[in-house]
Formats: structure tokens, sequence, C-alpha cells
């Protein structure tokens, strides 16, 4: 089992992987946390790490981590894989970004440099046909990588990641869940992975992808082991995991080179939940950048409704400062509410910058959260940068979708060493204990 453990030192924080008994990878990082010298060496890792700090490997790289990323937004999975690469010994190298969203592709080339963005619908450029559906799947034909650019990568890649969109599977999506089309891109994903001979597929959603309709899970996991793989799942939980933010992802791990038991990875990775205060603290009045440190304009109701809170010491609004289609009854409290510093926050959504999309108010503060606050809780670094090569401004909407929709990079990074243990162990000939 693939473990890890921290142990602070002077001015710094020292992070052992364990892969096997014989095989410790040690990395390292400033401590630029600002906790006391008491705190958990953990939490004053992250904080740092979210506060602008970087991980210093110790001993040679053992190997590259080539990676193609399918439906990669922001790159919030991407960076937390590259981050379990890194801290086994592994250089990351993104061959191939695709998703048909440009705007995010710009913000992707900046922060991870792959050797080519393509802005393209995944389905156009993976040929392949299911027979048969569940438990009873099979390809009709080995998939096929019918874009020059995918083709170019079959051989030459070591893991591919994907987040196809979750929309048709959210509980938020109350007219079409779970028998929404867009959730067979799930398929696609497994498809462009056998395609190209990929070793390791590791695919994320939301939890309620297991009850879609069309039974895509149980559908690629039976296309999987036709095709070799060994496949592990489970729902990983941010707050367990030390994120301060009630978020659920589902993650599906396919390896062909054997396989990490996702649930009890986890379990090894557990923390104690962390608070909103112990992430974005040091937050509350910076306005330094006009795109990252932005405070949305209210309307004149959603002022009275925060000076509502804040004046009376509430967190929840009541039922007569609500809108009126609210006042009769409705199955969202938490719309309108004021987040608590010392308890995680809820779910951040693309919503995060309007009152009336969830409990997104700041706990000191009478306005909602900036996107460098929101993009903290979701666990994003000081220095990733949610801009294009050119450095133009985006649009605030754009900017709320890909840091709402982003998987959190804490996640990737458990839910990739159920992928990297089985490949490292292959490779390089390190048997895990």
């Amino acid at each position: 089992m693939i473990t890890e453990e921290y142990f602070a030192e002077h001015g710094a924080i020292r992070r052992e992987v364990v892969v096997s008994k014989q095989r410790r990878f040690v990395s390292r990082i400033e401590d630029i946390s600002s906790l006391d010298n008491g705190s958990d060496p953990w939490e004053r890792w992250w904080r740092s790490y979210l506060r602008g700090a970087r991980p210093t490997p110790e001993g040679r790289q053992i190997g590259t981590l080539s990676m193609v990323d399918v439906f990669c937004g922001c790159g919030g999975l991407t960076l937390g894989i590259q981050e379990a690469g890194r801290a086994v010994g592994l250089r990351p190298l993104v061959r191939l970004a695709l998703d048909i969203d440009r705007g995010a592709l710009d913000v992707y080339e900046t922060n991870f440099a792959p050797q080519e963005a393509l802005a393209a619908d995944a389905g156009s450029v993976v040929d392949f046909k299911i027979v048969g559906w569940r438990g009873a799947a099979e390809f009709a034909y080995s998939p096929v990588a019918v874009h020059p650019s995918l083709r170019a990568a079959r051989g030459c890649v070591d893991v591919v990641v994907a987040g196809p969109p979750c929309e048709g599977h959210s509980n938020l999506n109350n007219r079409t869940r779970r028998a929404d089309p867009r959730n067979l891109l799930y398929l696609d994903a497994i498809a462009i992975g056998v395609a190209i001979d990929a070793p390791t597929i590791i695919v994320e959603n939301v939890p309620d992808v297991v009850n879609d309709h069309s039974g895509v899970v149980d559908t690629a996991v039976a296309l999987l082991e036709q095709c070799g793989f060994s496949t592990t799942r489970a729902v990983l939980r941010a707050d367990e995991l030390g994120l301060p933010q009630r978020r659920n992802r589902f993650f599906l791990v396919a390896s062909r080179a054997g396989k990490v038991d996702l649930e009890q990875l986890v379990r090894s990775f557990a923390r104690n939940g962390t608070t909103l205060r112990w992430a974005i603290e040091d937050l509350v009045d910076t306005d330094a950048d006009p795109l990252m440190d932005y405070v949305p304009r209210l309307s004149s109701e959603n002022r009275k409704r925060i000076d509502y809170l804040f004046d009376n010491e509430l967190y929840d609004l009541p039922n007569h400062m609500r809108p009126a289609c609210h006042r009769n009854g409705h199955t969202y409290p938490s719309v309108y509410g004021r987040l608590r510093w010392d308890e995680p926050a809820a779910t951040i959504t693309t919503g995060f910058m309007t009152p009336g999309r969830g409990r997104f108010i700041h706990p000191t503060r009478r306005r909602p959260l900036t996107p460098r606050e929101a993009a903290r809780i979701q666990g994003f670094p000081e220095w990733f940068r949610f801009r294009g090569g050119d450095d133009r401004l985006p649009k605030k909407n754009a900017l709320a979708k890909w840091i709402g929709d982003a998987v959190p990079p804490l996640l990737g990074y458990v839910a990739g060493f159920a992928g990297l243990g089985p490949l490292i162990e292959e490779r390089y000939s390190i048997v895990a204990s």
C-alpha cells in the first residue's frame, strides 16, 4: 500500500511517499504556511503549497510521466496527477490536451505547456462501436484513433486522464438527470485510452454517474476489463482528504499493470478536515489583481440580504428575506447563505460569485467569494494562472466556470497514486508492500 508521511524541519517540511519497504521518495517544501510549529506538518505543507511554495524532489528522477488529457478544462485533475508523479520521481509531460472550450485550453497551455492543445469534440478523434451494454458490453472492433495528433500519441503515453462533462449526472440537473446524452461522453474517454494503448486510464465524474440511466460506469468497466485492464473505483470526499470543502467526486482507475485498491488508498490518505479560515484567511482584503480579486456588483436586494445576515449574526437567510418564489418552501436552504470560518465550505460551483446560487457569502465580509478565494478552496496554488498566453483578462463567467467545474487537484493527487503505483512497480521494478 502506498502511503505518505510528513516531517517538520527548520524552515521546511519533508514529505516521504512510501511505495515499498525498500523505496521512499522524498520532497521538501519551504514552510510559508504561517502556522505555528506545533501544527500538523501535513497542514503546514499543503497550506504552504496553496500560498505559492513549490515542492522540490530530492534524489534523481526515475522517469517521465507522459499524459493525454481529455476534457481537460483548465487542468485541476492534471495538476493533481502531475504532483503525484513528481512525488514519486516522475517528470510530467503532457503530449496532448483536448477540450472543446478554447479559453480553458489557453489556461491549460499557460500552466502545463502541452506539446499540443486541440480544441475539438472528444468523439471526433476516435472511432469505436460498442455491442451490448453494462456487464455484457464489448467493443465491436478495437477503437481507432482517427485524428493525426491522437494517432501520434499511440504507444507513447503512460496515462490518459479525463473529466467528462458532469452536468447530465448532477443532482442540480433535475430535468435530464441520468438520461442525458452527454453522459455517454464518459465512454469516449475509455475508447481514446484503449485506442492509443495507454497502460493507465483515470476518469472522474460526480458520484451520481453510477446511477446513470445508461449504466456508463458498468459499461466502461466491462470494456476495460475486456481489454486487459484491472479496475478500481471509489468516491473521494474532499473534506475527508484535508480540503476545506464538502465536494465529492467519483474516480474510476484502470491499469494494465495491476491494481492498487482505491478505497484502501483513500483510507490511508485520509486527514482531519481543514477549515475555511485555514485556506483563505490571508485573502480577506486582498485586491491586487483585477481578475482574481474581483468582487461582483450586487443588486440592491442582494445587498439587503447580506446586510441582514451580518446585522442579525445569521448564516441562513430567513424566508421573509428571500425572493417570493422561495417563501412558500424550497429545497435549497444554503442559497443566500453565509459561510463559516471554522467549517469547510460547501461545494464550489460555477455560481460562487452569485449569492442566489449557493452558500457563497464570505464569513466576515459583506460580499460573495472572490475568484482567488474560490480557487484556493478548490486547492489551486497561488502560482496557477487563470489566463491564456496573451495575458488578456477572460470574461468573468468563463473564469467562474473554469474554477467551479475543476476537479480539486488534491483529489487527483490521491487518485493518481492508484494508477501510478502499478505503473512504476512494473516499469521500475519497485515491489509494492
